[in-house]
């Protein structure tokens, strides 16, 4: 079985033992430890195993692969995580504003408020990334439907007397 699995099914039976607030909150407290250290020295590519990750956060390797699961799309160059093992040499090289981005769509509060991040951006640049996710979040119907024009449902009805109904 591998690592990736072990992590999965892991979840699963911790989730079934304790709930999911309580799994929530050891993982949040082992990947706070983590982002820490990692944005404190922002500036260096940190190169590890999960053996190494798990070691120096306190904790088993099934949850650094998890940690490597959450932070693998902000990386330059993301894993195939079922191919990991765990000695297998990992380059944590972070596109830092991806990885904002990131953890503002996680709503992982406790983690883009870290004071590490006074180094990285300004907090101009950070309300900047915010307002850009948030505008992606945005869907425009550019298509706009007149009262008086076919419903677009395919009824053949005016809008206004089918769909339109309702608004």
């Amino acid at each position: 079985m591998n690592l990736y699995k072990q992590w999965t099914d892991m979840v699963v039976d911790f989730v079934k033992k304790n709930g999911e607030p309580a799994f929530w909150k050891e993982y949040g407290s082992i990947e706070k430890k983590i982002y820490m250290e990692l944005l404190a020295n922002h500036e260096t590519v940190v190169k590890t195993s999960l053996t190494e990750l798990a070691k120096k956060a306190d904790t088993t390797v099934e949850f650094a692969m998890g940690f490597l699961d959450g932070i693998n799309d902000s990386l330059k160059k993301e894993y195939d995580l079922e191919k990991i093992t765990a000695d297998d040499e990992v380059v944590l090289d972070i596109d830092f504003e991806k990885l904002y981005i990131n953890m503002i769509d996680a709503k992982a509060d406790y983690l883009y408020q870290l004071p590490q991040w006074d180094a990285i951006f300004s907090q101009e640049k950070r309300k900047e990334l915010a307002k850009e996710f948030r505008k992606s979040k945005i869907i425009v119907n550019e298509n706009k439907v007149g009262r008086n024009d076919s419903c677009p449902c395919g009824s053949g009805k005016k809008y206004k007397k089918c769909c339109g109904k309702n608004i």
